[in-house]
């Protein structure tokens, strides 16, 4: 099995044709770059150069070893650079997924902070759906995404919550719950709570438990995609469902009302990316988050007047 390092070996030979020159470009002694040499050439089994105390040269076998390798070698070498330069730099695309048009405009604001300090990067903002959960991240169709969730496993990583958000219940505006100040998680029991299509059981119960706190069970009702079908469903009478404030502002509807949740959970934005293919475009995007949402109390409603965000 020939080793990288031979092969570095043997193609600096093969440029410089001297033994010294090639031991010192490649910080090694003489008597490794022979050692070497000699080796591949019992692999081989044929000799690579013509060596003579006056000259070394390839052999017809050594030249057409050295022109089969040269290239493929360099070909790794550039994509090992383009590698780093892609860890290390902050250039290049960034996507970004988000839901909902309050957490599109958060984005969008990060994005104009970001770009202030990276103009080199390019940002592109995908809108995902509800019930996709984690799946766009999973599949490499965007590098990180603004989610309530939380991570399902060590394949992802979290950054620091943004910002939180206390729940509303979405119902109908003719639903005797419209008139309320607010209700409780004991209150899902009586109505239908509509179900995420896909979403995993864990995902779900983030918003949703089985049961209420005393014991009783929560009925699930019709199952919905998108946001658009879920404002659909509750304008409709069809069910009920758990969301996060923004809703009352950025999806008002005449059919469609929110109550405050006075016990509920709050929903925790936080930026979530695949450990894997964590670079410093993701560090630097979650430091401008981190930034801009120190600078402005409401995050999602934008900068506040005089604020920095670069």
């Amino acid at each position: 099995m020939v080793e990288q390092r031979e092969i570095e070996i043997f193609l600096t030979v093969g440029e410089e044709l001297h033994f010294g020159r090639s031991a010192e470009r490649l910080r090694v002694s003489v008597a490794m770059v022979s050692k070497t040499i000699k080796k591949l050439e019992r692999a081989v089994g044929a000799a690579l150069f013509d060596r003579t105390s006056r000259r070394v040269a390839l052999t017809p076998i050594g030249r057409r070893l050295y022109d089969d390798l040269r290239p493929a070698y360099q070909q790794i070498l550039d994509g090992i650079e383009r590698a780093v330069a892609a860890g290390r730099g902050i250039d290049g695309l960034l996507r970004v997924g988000f839901i909902g048009t309050a957490t599109a405009q958060f984005v969008l604001h990060v994005v104009e902070s970001f770009h202030a300090r990276h103009p080199a990067c390019q940002v592109r903002i995908e809108e995902t759906r509800y019930t996709d959960g984690f799946a766009p991240l999973l599949g490499d169709a965007v590098d990180l995404m603004l989610t309530a969730a939380r991570a399902p496993g060590p394949d992802l990583r979290e950054g620091p919550i943004l910002f939180h958000e206390p729940p509303m219940l979405a119902v109908s505006a003719r639903h005797p719950f419209a008139r309320r100040s607010s209700v409780s998680i004991e209150d899902l029991s009586r109505d239908k709570v509509l179900r995420p299509r896909g979403v995993p059981a864990e995902l779900d119960a983030l918003t949703t438990p089985t049961t209420t706190p005393t014991g009783k069970p929560i009925e699930r009702g019709t199952e919905f995609g998108t946001v658009q079908e879920l404002l659909a469903l509750v304008g409709a009478g069809r069910g009920i469902f758990p969301v996060p404030t923004h809703a009352s502002l950025y999806d008002g509807r005449p059919d469609v009302a929110y109550v405050p949740i006075r016990d509920g959970l709050p929903f925790e934005w936080r930026l979530t990316w695949r450990t894997s293919a964590e670079t410093n475009r993701i560090r630097a995007f979650c430091q401008a988050a981190c930034d801009f949402v120190a600078a402005n109390p409401n995050p999602l409603l934008g900068p506040v007047a005089g604020s920095a965000t670069s």
